[in-house]
């Protein structure tokens, strides 16, 4: 069975954006103008493809990311039904929400390319700063598209600033709009010195005209701009330019292609997608600037046995390997691994090895998606994303490979729950279907986890925020009919050490005939950040939050019972020595030691080093750490000052303060447990004319007098 569409023909990519910025009507465009619908789904009627699920409709935002496939010719190519010139495009539609973000993180790994969709009034939000720095650390090539410019109040030029200053210097504009507000009417292409127009039902024709008198100016300017940073890109071009030369737009455009794919240039292009105005140029920019499979460097993997690096290429011919990227329960199929191919072939029916588990698994069914539609496949290529049916091991990050040529491709990295909540079930049949619900939502989620209180029996859910806990308990009760309290959110606290301490603690228990013998010797001191390019020493095993070093010399304690000392040790570090959270960012080192012949066991020497991590926690200057989130309170001007004292009051730390349009917008550092019913607060404060963004900054030491109050309270 052959491929349907070349590798060369092929777009992975993403729509990304701070929450309310327009990704999902933009998403609804893209399905209208490749053909998937026949009518466009909007948002504030709760009738989209991409948000199906029942809270996506009702609350109008975006929970999970949705998985597209459709197919584009250009607009700019004449036979619209020359298969040559067809490209398919797999696009995800990601959540804004800041609750949601492993959604956006998880997709950004699994795509070659990005569109970054910006609310033309506000610019550029927290959440498209968090994003794009999604996208920086995945060397993911993106598009910029400013929506939204037929609102009142919207500013290309201010949007097209606040991306220059707050994102990358190397962004550029390959467009300009035509009017602003409700004069919006079109863009002008500074690249082909073009005005586009949006005709027809839902815009759907593009009509290609001389560009306004009024704009000309402007747009050669530009263009002069733009054309000096694509020939920067290349030394043959730059000296051509120099000497007066007219570039040919086809070596533009290639130099350009090269630059963006590359990361060195963002181009910059404009429209409102709720107005039908634009969406389509943005899909010919995806085929002509961002990377096709083949554009992007081979996946570097780990070879499991040796531990050595192995390259992977997209290619067809090369062992099959893929990442599970996302797992979904489908109300009509059962669970659902969402899995993009970076090497390799595979097909319906074959058994392949899940290098992470070690487990091997029949893939049953393939399917594609067109959001909540299913199409079978019975073979998919490299470079492309599909869902395998009823895979019962697989799980997000695990890596599905061809079992004799086995690797593992480096898991993607979540962020730590900032929130909790206890939940109770309302009868014992819920109490019997509450454990396998929770179980399926942390499986989907992997920021959402689950943890029983071990002194109270209590089952506690813990996630991002309190929209996302809020979400999973209605999912509980929708999708798997569990009834179920909850009680008020609570901080997620961790500790930490901020000394050294030595300890040595020995476990004997010597009864009538075997006993237990485990005796070891520990120093604890906080853990240091790695430095980009250090290799970590073979004797150490590091973790995010967790450094075991193995300084044991001459056999004092044999090899066998090193793994559970590591697992002691981590066991320790989970009931905190302040107020019982867990403590983090700890280095361990194992020292010294002894054994006894016939009495010493792993569960001694575990025990043993359980122990003596809580004494030397307790002496290594412990203290309690608070997640403190990163706050944008948008305000009026003649609340500024009320805004600012009251972040001041909640041991707030104001950053900065900005202008957008005629509003103030206040930056400030705020301890997530002061945030709680803010909202009301910030509306009654302000005549409900204000609102705020807020997301994870960092985890910092609780001050003493807070600290001793949350210790109370645990008590």
């Amino acid at each position: 069975m052959q491929r349907d569409y070349p590798l060369e023909r092929v777009r992975n990519f993403g729509i990304i954006a701070h929450i309310d910025a327009g990704k999902t009507t933009t998403s609804e465009r893209v399905l209208f103008y490749t053909g998937v619908t026949h009518k466009i789904g909007e948002v504030h009627e709760g009738d989209t493809v991409t948000d199906w699920m029942e809270q996506e409709r009702e609350r109008g935002i975006t929970i999970t990311a949705a998985a597209i496939t459709c197919f584009w010719t250009p607009s700019y190519v004449a036979d619209k039904n020359d298969k040559e010139k067809k490209v398919r495009f797999n696009v995800i539609d990601t959540p804004g929400h800041i609750d949601f973000t492993a959604e956006v993180k998880r997709s950004l790994r699994v795509l070659d390319g990005a569109v970054v969709v910006f609310d033309g009034v506000a610019g550029v939000e927290p959440q498209s700063e968090t994003n794009w720095r999604y996208a920086d650390e995945g060397k993911v090539p993106r598009i910029c598209f400013i929506n939204k410019l037929d609102r009142m109040g919207a500013s290309f030029e201010f949007s097209y600033k606040s991306i220059l200053e707050r994102l990358n210097k190397n962004a550029v504009r390959m467009q300009i709009p035509i009017g602003l507000e409700e004069k919006f009417e079109g863009v002008i292409d500074l690249l082909k010195m073009k005005a586009y127009y949006f005709e027809g039902e839902k815009g759907i024709v593009v009509v290609e005209k001389e560009i306004p008198a009024d704009y000309l100016e402007d747009a050669k300017k530009y263009r002069h701009e733009l054309i000096e940073r694509i020939v920067e890109q290349d030394d043959v071009l730059m000296s051509e330019y120099l000497e007066g030369k007219e570039i040919p737009m086809d070596a533009l455009k290639k130099t350009l292609r090269k630059a963006v794919i590359a990361n060195k240039i963002f181009p910059v292009l404009t429209g409102s997608a709720l107005k039908n105005k634009g969406v389509q140029l943005v899909l010919d920019a995806v085929v002509d600037y961002l990377p096709s499979p083949l554009d992007i460097p081979p996946i570097v993997a780990i070879n499991p046995e040796t531990n050595e690096p192995v390259p992977r290429h997209s290619s067809d011919e090369e062992p099959f390997s893929a990442l599970v990227f996302k797992l979904q329960t489908d109300p009509f199929v059962g669970q659902l691994a969402f899995f993009r191919v970076y090497s390799g072939t595979v097909e319906a029916g074959s058994y392949i090895y899940n290098s992470t588990t070690g487990s091997r698994e029949r893939l049953s069914r393939i399917v594609r998606l067109q959001a909540d539609k299913r199409e079978e496949v019975k073979k998919v290529f490299a470079g492309e994303i599909a869902a395998a049916v009823g895979m019962k091991d697989a799980r997000t990050s695990h890596t599905l490979c061809d079992e004799k040529s086995p690797v593992v491709l480096e898991p993607i990295k979540f962020a730590d729950p900032v929130i909790s909540m206890r939940i109770e079930p309302n009868t014992k049949a819920d109490q019997e279907k509450m454990g396998m619900a929770l179980k399926r939502l942390s499986d989907e989620d992997p920021t959402f986890r689950i943890k029983s209180d071990m002194e109270t029996g209590e089952t506690v859910i813990m996630g991002m925020g309190e929209l996302q806990l809020e979400i999973m308990v209605d999912r509980m009760k929708r999708e798997f009919s569990v009834g179920a309290t909850v009680g008020k959110p609570q901080v997620a606290y961790k500790e930490t050490i901020q000394g050294e301490a030595e300890v040595e603690n020995k476990y004997i228990k010597q009864t009538g005939g075997r006993g237990q013998y485990g005796h070891v010797k520990i120093t604890v001191k906080p853990m240091k950040p790695l430095v980009e390019g250090a290799k970590i020493p073979k004797n150490t095993k590091r973790y995010e939050d967790f450094e075991f070093v193995n300084s044991i010399k001459g056999g004092v304690i044999p090899q066998e019972y090193i793994p559970a000392v590591e697992k002691g040790l981590r066991e320790g570090l989970e009931r905190g020595v302040v107020a019982g959270f867990r403590i983090v960012n700890v280095s361990c080192d194992l020292i010294y030691g002894s054994y006894h012949d016939v009495d010493s066991s792993e569960i001694a020497f575990k025990i043993a080093a359980s122990q003596a991590v809580q004494e030397a926690a307790r002496k290594a200057k412990p203290v309690l750490l608070e997640p403190i989130m990163k706050v944008e309170v948008v305000t009026p001007e003649r609340f500024m000052g009320d805004v600012t004292g009251h972040l001041n009051s909640k041991r707030g730390e104001v950053q900065g303060v900005s202008d957008r349009g005629m509003a103030k917008v206040v930056e400030a550092k705020v301890p997530l447990s002061e945030m709680f019913g803010y909202i009301t607060t910030l509306r009654s404060m302000t005549e409900g004319r204000a609102s705020f963004n807020m997301e994870f900054s960092h985890y910092a030491p609780v001050p003493p007098n807070v600290a001793l109050g949350i210790i109370e309270a645990r008590k």
